[in-house]
């Protein structure tokens, strides 16, 4: 059997075509989304391998944390039960989406560091890897939502659709998030532990466990300045609190934006020495 050669690319350092080629490999990534979608549930099938009931862990805990803050919040906020619980159990489940994508994110390219050496894949393909990762295990707290808004008979009303556009403003900064900080993590590895103790400030000084119309007017007019809370207004608000407040959309819109083209830019003029600096 002969052996065949290995491929050899050739590429002219004189026209380094980076645009050109971050867009191909944005392309290739979304196109293969499907090899992802794969890899990501790999992923908590090794993380729970040997567990009875694997990642439905995370809803136990989850649910014990929302019995014990809900009881002990509801008396020290003066709200009842009935408009507290629904309101918690949204904000702790899209609280632990983004404080999970955020902090996995700075581990997106590096933990793929012997794929990357080996295999010529798009980088996309692990910025989307985390991304679905997250999301699916995320999704084992959705019985816990829906148990609570049961329980309570608190369901959302045609404001519900608002969700479908939360998502897409949420998928956005999520894969923004995952390309940026992977590569920011990659390049300077003590990013991570700043990253994690900035989303444990961020934590309570977003409106997760207290409510944001507890503020006076003048201080909630600031709240839009806080990202996090833009972005759990733009997913919390279709479900329990009427759609949302207009300028977290606004703000959720705007910081979109920002964080897309941050990440692009820095896709672009970095991603030819992202092999080098895993």
């Amino acid at each position: 059997m002969t052996a065949q050669p290995s491929p050899v690319f050739q590429i002219d350092a004189s026209n380094p075509r980076r645009l050109s080629r971050a867009m191909e490999d944005l392309s290739s990534g979304l196109q293969t989304w499907r090899l992802s979608w794969a890899l990501a549930r790999l992923d908590l099938r090794n993380r729970y391998r040997g567990s009875v009931i694997g990642p439905f862990w995370l809803t136990l805990s989850t649910a014990a944390m929302l019995a014990g803050l809900g009881l002990l919040y509801s008396r020290l906020l003066g709200i009842s039960l009935r408009d507290y619980l629904p309101h918690l159990a949204v904000s702790l489940v899209v609280w632990n989406v983004i404080n999970g994508l955020v902090t996995d994110a700075c581990t997106a390219l590096t933990g793929a560091e012997g794929v990357i050496r080996q295999m010529r894949l798009p980088f996309t393909t692990h910025a989307l890897r985390c991304v679905f990762r997250n999301v699916l295990t995320a999704a084992h707290n959705i019985p816990l939502l829906f148990l609570v808004l049961a329980i309570f008979n608190r369901w959302p009303g045609p404001e519900v659709v608002l969700l479908v556009p939360g998502l897409l403003i949420f998928f956005l900064n999520a894969l923004a998030a995952s390309v940026f900080l992977g590569m920011v993590c990659a390049r300077f590895r003590d990013v991570g532990p700043i990253v994690t103790n900035i989303m444990q400030l961020a934590f309570f000084m977003s409106p997760v466990i207290w409510k944001a119309d507890l503020l006076s007017p003048a201080t909630q007019a600031w709240l839009p300045l806080n990202p996090f809370y833009d972005l759990l207004e733009v997913l919390r608000g279709p479900l329990v609190d009427g759609g949302g407040a207009m300028m977290a959309w606004v703000g959720a819109i705007l910081y979109t934006l920002a964080a897309t083209g941050l990440a692009l830019g820095f896709f672009v003029r970095f991603r030819g020495r992202l092999a080098f600096w895993v």
